[in-house]
């Protein structure tokens, strides 16, 4: 199977994400084309079996580039197995409101770019204050103290789960495969 990971990232954790992702299925023998989705000008999306694309959510957007690519092979890619892996900092709490923000958030993406995933998984992000110019990190500072976290200036802090992340990306290759046998 030959899985493209095109993602679109805006402090790091999103391609940080995305290289755990194509190392974790190519040790399960997949063939993996890890890209930034800035650089798909031109790419043929018939060469794989499954996509899975990745972008971080910033001011209750995910970047333009990756809205643009799933815009443009919106067609394609409802052709082929497709997994959203949605990142925020929101993914890491239990907040109700929240998690309706990312809802809301997902919907608009989805209306935006004509593309709905056959799954979506929403993926916790970081702090990345060594990303961040003096006004980004005193905004996110500001985020963090009104959700009670407890941040060190200048410190990242990350809240992905790595675990959580390794059952998803098994879960979904389990069914390229399955979908696969089925089909052969």
């Amino acid at each position: 199977m030959l899985i493209l990971i095109a993602y679109a990232t805006t402090d790091g954790q999103t391609r940080k994400i995305a290289r755990f992702a194509a190392d974790r299925l190519a040790g399960q023998g997949h063939g993996v084309e890890l890209l930034n989705v800035e650089d798909a000008e031109g790419l043929d999306l018939s060469r794989f079996d499954g996509a899975i694309l990745a972008g971080s959510l910033h001011a209750g957007g995910y970047q333009k580039a990756l809205s643009r690519f799933a815009a443009a092979e919106q067609a394609r890619l409802a052709k082929m197995p497709t997994l959203f892996l949605a990142v925020s900092l929101s993914a890491a709490g239990n907040d109700a409101e929240d998690w309706a923000g990312l809802n809301r958030c997902l919907a608009d993406f989805q209306a935006e770019t004509g593309w709905t995933p056959g799954r979506t998984e929403h993926v916790a992000g970081a702090f990345r204050f060594s990303e961040y110019d003096f006004f980004r990190a005193w905004a996110m500072r500001r985020i963090a103290d009104q959700k009670g976290e407890t941040v060190e200036p200048g410190t990242d802090k990350e809240y992905t789960d790595w675990a959580a992340l390794i059952l998803a990306l098994d879960g979904w290759a389990a069914g390229i495969k399955a979908g696969a046998a089925s089909a052969g």
